[in-house]
């Protein structure tokens, strides 16, 4: 999370953020109109005059003739004043924060991302077929992904950690999220915000309630030995993890309300009402954070408590690149091969049971079985041997008696 600067700095130079407000309602200029006239957002502009975001690229210069500093001469900043500084979330961001962009960045990056690196649009452009001189000459998939990985695997440890409490389990999510990133590096390049869409899914599993079950992630890792990192941890791990969340994006790492309502999946009324229940349940536990009574006052002294804290862990000890890449294309390979010989075996097993079913279905006769409950068999008994004796006896004696009456014709 590193804040960049442009080729333009130098040439439409701008005084801080609250000189920058007060320029514009010197010229009776609404939010509204400024973010008309720039074309963007009025978030976005709110953003450039709380000092969160910097306006860059032909919107700088808009924004600057607006207020009334486009034709000021370069001068260096007045004694008293401090020049933009990259963000203090990540050590050594200072040197990677100044390559120049080659493009202009997108509305959305301004206004979500104040620590994006120039070079990650300049990367999304090349990838997605943008203009330019060097659109043909851009970097190679594996060096634009080595050289997102290098330039924001540190800072997303450090979030993770303040969103989990746990080291090992910020690493693992760190590895899961640009693993799946050189999976489907094609979408993450021609993605407007790759550092948006590797964050999100490093935290999507790092709040996964899956780990749970694991035993290796059921205890948290041993708190600073600081009281005050102590408590800022405690009170942030006390939070449920959707609030967590969106008090690490809006007031850690800076993003706009409607970024980060869109980042968490939420409307942008629930993402506020979890913001300021979030901020008044730390303000409890801490109550230093209770004093500024603006809310920008209260997300500024968050966000530089929130960075001392990240800052305050012992570095990562993060895989190279190269090992995420071929350790990702293994995967696949893995996969993609378990999945062949499942339907080589299913392909296999059908024409097995083909050549060996009958054709044609018989139904197969049921065995005999006792019936009881069926009444003996009645009717004439069987004759004996004197009953057959008599039967002959009497066939062949004469009848006596009375002549069978016989009709007569007549």
């Amino acid at each position: 999370m590193t804040q960049s600067t442009t080729g333009t700095a130098d040439t439409h130079p701008l005084p801080p953020p609250k000189e920058r407000r007060r320029l514009r309602e010197a010229k009776s200029l609404s939010e509204e109109q400024v973010a008309a006239a720039v074309g963007v957002t009025r978030a976005t502009v709110r953003a450039w005059e709380t000092g969160r975001t910097r306006p860059r690229g032909r919107k700088r210069e808009a924004y600057a003739r607006l207020i009334g500093t486009g034709d000021a001469p370069s001068t260096p900043p007045a004694e008293g004043i401090k020049p933009d500084t990259p963000d203090k979330w990540s050590k050594d961001s200072a040197e990677r924060a100044a390559r120049p962009t080659a493009s202009e960045p997108a509305e959305a990056s301004e206004a979500s991302e104040p620590s994006e690196p120039s070079w990650a649009v300049s990367a999304a452009g090349s990838s997605g077929g943008g203009s330019g001189s060097g659109a043909g000459t851009g970097p190679s998939p594996a060096e634009a992904f080595d050289a997102l990985y290098r330039h924001t695997a540190a800072a997303l440890f450090r979030q993770t950690y303040l969103l989990t409490g746990r080291r090992g389990l910020a690493r693992e999510a760190v590895g899961k999220a640009f693993d799946l990133a050189w999976q489907r590096w094609p979408e993450v390049a021609a993605d407007r915000d790759p550092v948006g869409w590797v964050r999100a899914a490093a935290y999507e599993h790092a709040v996964s309630p899956w780990h749970r079950l694991r035993r290796a992630h059921r205890r948290l890792d041993p708190p600073p030995e600081a009281p005050g990192p102590r408590a800022l941890l405690d009170a942030l791990l006390a939070l449920p993890p959707s609030y967590r969340r969106t008090l690490l994006l809006h007031d850690g790492v800076g993003l706009g309300l409607p970024e980060t309502a869109a980042e968490t999946e939420a409307s942008t009324p629930a993402a506020a009402g979890r913001l300021m229940t979030a901020r008044a349940a730390v303000a409890e536990k801490l109550p230093e954070l209770a004093k500024p009574s603006a809310p920008a006052e209260q997300s500024a002294l968050l966000h530089e408590r929130l960075g001392a804290l990240a800052l305050a862990q012992p570095a990562p000890s993060l895989p190279v690149p190269e090992l995420i890449r071929s350790g990702s294309e293994r995967k696949a390979q893995l996969w993609t091969r378990a999945a062949i010989g499942f339907i080589v075996l299913l392909i296999g097993l059908t024409l097995i049971t083909l050549a060996t079913a009958p054709r044609k279905y018989e139904t197969p006769q049921s065995p005999a079985q006792k019936v009881s409950g069926v009444p003996p068999l009645g009717g004439p008994e069987k004759l004996t041997p004197q009953d057959k004796k008599l039967r002959k006896k009497f066939g062949k004696e004469l009848v006596r008696g009375p002549a069978r009456l016989v009709p007569e014709v007549g």
